[in-house]
């Protein structure tokens, strides 16, 4: 049993992310060598002692006996954004997932909590945003989500892909009628878009008059398949402003992980962004596949 214990702590202690094992008092069981270089807190510090007050957003719930049930708290089971303080003072941006130890019978014996620092967010390519109200999920849901997906990819993971969506009217639409008119339009095109949607997909926006959908098609061709779906259902969006009708498009660019085991979820996006910018370059009412596949349709 000694044995097994070292092996699992020396696998454990090889992995990028923090992880951190609580008791039922919420006092801290294991603490790995990137726990410790994520905050600056050494194990041998924190065994057997409550975790410090600065760092416990990174493990929220360790400490009580009633929370995490199952269902209770799907948002922190899934991976969720959080700031916590090193101990060296400065704030810390982190991605944590807590979930509940259960021994064989069902019975909680503990927390795991697994994070890991969220810099490299600051750098993902975004779409222009202004003071424009979102609809649907929200950048930082979204953010959040991406490096989550990106990384279960990583490990082997199920293979995704990201749609970045453009609407085509929206500049001119706020141009003329203005950011209510155009709001109302992207809300009509989101409420369009969320009927194509698959189990576990969330559309949201991505700047002021872009969208990104996290997608778990299989391949290239069945997320750009999945693309001219959805950019069906946008063109069936009977939008109306004042008596005015407004026939509404998108351009669509679809890119999917995993094509370069070197690149980062940062390129992964800047692809996703080049083939979409292409789909606009043709006139818009067009999905472009990075790398180079493109569809349109007559206007």
């Amino acid at each position: 049993m000694r044995d097994r214990t070292e092996l699992l702590e020396s696998a454990l202690d090889s992995l990028p992310a923090g992880i951190a094992l609580f008791g039922m008092q919420g006092e801290v069981l294991f603490w790995n060598h990137a726990a410790e270089a994520i905050t600056g807190y050494a194990g041998v510090d924190l065994v057997g002692q409550a975790i410090p007050e600065a760092i416990e957003p990174l493990a929220p719930g360790s400490a009580s006996h009633g929370a995490l049930q199952p269902g209770a708290n799907s948002r922190t089971s899934h991976g969720a954004m959080v700031r916590a303080r090193h101990k060296l003072g400065h704030e810390m941006k982190a991605i944590t997932r807590v979930v509940v130890l259960r021994d064989g019978l069902g019975e909680r014996i503990g927390t795991a909590a697994v994070f890991h620092p969220a810099e490299s967010l600051d750098a993902l390519p975004h779409g222009v945003t202004g003071e424009n109200e979102a609809v649907g999920a929200s950048q930082a849901d979204i953010e959040d989500r991406l490096q989550i997906e990106f990384e279960d990819v990583a490990r082997g993971g199920l293979p995704f892909g990201v749609l970045w969506i453009s609407v085509d009217q929206a500049q001119g639409l706020r141009k003329t009628h203005g950011t209510s008119a155009c709001e109302a339009m992207l809300e009509k095109v989101q409420r369009a878009l969320a009927q194509g949607l698959r189990p576990a997909e969330e559309v949201g926006r991505w700047g002021d008059d872009e969208f990104l959908i996290i997608s778990h098609e299989r391949t290239t061709e069945m997320l750009a398949a999945h693309a001219q779906a959805l950019a069906g259902l946008a063109r069936t969006a009977d939008f109306r402003w004042w008596g005015d009708r407004v026939s509404l498009t998108v351009s669509i660019g679809a890119a999917q992980a995993g094509h370069d085991q070197d690149e980062g979820l940062a390129q992964l996006l800047e692809r996703a962004q080049g083939a979409m910018e292409s789909s606009i370059r043709e006139g818009g009412n067009c999905i472009t596949s990075a790398p180079g596949r493109q569809e349109c349709s007559p206007s």
